[in-house]
């Protein structure tokens, strides 16, 4: 798990990657929670899906946004942090030219901004949105959304309760070519501390499906 550091629009930032030894492994980035509430890409959820999708044989990536750990700037409410992302898609792609497959995956704050990232890249093949906070931020921008995905959230979510996510979930359904995968994790709440487990069965399960043909396997432990 070699760390690395990769030029952003504010300065450096700081990352977790992981090579996979398949050559034209599909690519993964997975995003944090929010940086001020003390979101870090060693957030045990974020870590969770950087390991299923090492797991299922990805090159993977983790990074902190701006103003976190080592990654220099300061919050700049989103707008900056789509920008990171997007430079942190840089380094992936720049370092795997020939990847079988593009996937994005967020976790709360996360979520937003890689469906953010999804509707500026045509080439994202797949996305994984984790607790959503669909009644904090307007995802109205996902009209049309380009592909369908995973999302996952807790029907005990005080912070966003599950109605304003199955809304967003049941509008991103009605778009043609686009279906969602919604579970839904009785008992969890946003920060979802007790279903680890849970969740990376639901992105191993549903990548695994989306994979079927692509070259892909899960890799050993």
């Amino acid at each position: 798990m070699p760390e690395v550091m990769f030029a952003g629009p504010d300065g450096r930032l700081e990352g977790r990657y992981h090579h996979s030894k398949e050559t034209g492994a599909p690519v993964a980035l997975v995003l944090h929670p929010h940086p001020l509430h003390g979101g870090t890409m060693n957030n045990r959820i974020t870590y969770t899906i950087y390991q299923s999708f090492q797991r299922l044989g990805f090159s993977t990536m983790r990074f902190n946004f701006r103003g976190v750990g080592r990654s220099q700037g300061r919050y700049d409410g989103g707008i900056g942090e789509i920008s990171d992302a997007a430079a942190a898609l840089d380094w992936l792609q720049a370092v795997n030219p020939n990847a079988g497959g593009l996937w994005i995956a967020g976790y709360s704050f996360g979520a937003f901004v890689s469906m953010q990232l999804l509707m500026r890249r045509p080439e994202i093949s797949g996305w994984i949105s984790i607790a959503p906070p669909a009644s904090h931020y307007d995802f109205g921008f996902l009209a049309p959304c380009p592909c369908g995905g995973l999302m996952i959230h807790g029907d005990a979510d005080d912070l966003v309760p599950e109605p304003s996510v199955r809304k967003l979930v049941d509008k991103l359904n009605t778009q043609k070519g686009v279906a969602v995968d919604y579970r839904i994790l009785a008992g969890a709440d946003h920060v979802m501390a007790n279903h680890a487990e849970a969740i990376a069965a639901a992105v191993e399960d549903h990548v695994g499906k989306k994979m079927v043909g692509r070259h892909l396997s899960l890799a050993a432990d």
